[in-house]
């Protein structure tokens, strides 16, 4: 989801960093690993469920309305 790949475009790790920025913002637990190691919307909710506290519904509610619009 943030991680990079090799052979990506200029614009596109030039996306995924202001995402993992954005993120970072959003959920200020998630450390830069953290988001590099993540690759899709369920790990993402995961761990935010996990080290926010909140429940498996409010998690992925709040991972949806972040992730809506953006393109990894």
């Amino acid at each position: 989801m943030f991680g990079f790949r090799g052979g990506e475009s200029p614009e596109t790790v030039s996306r995924k960093k202001s995402y993992m920025s954005a993120a970072q913002q959003r959920w200020s637990f998630l450390t830069n690993f953290d988001l590099s190691t993540i690759k899709n919307e369920e790990q993402l909710t995961s761990m935010v469920k996990d080290r926010s506290g909140s429940s498996a519904d409010a998690a992925r509610e709040d991972v949806r309305d972040w992730v809506r619009g953006k393109q990894f």
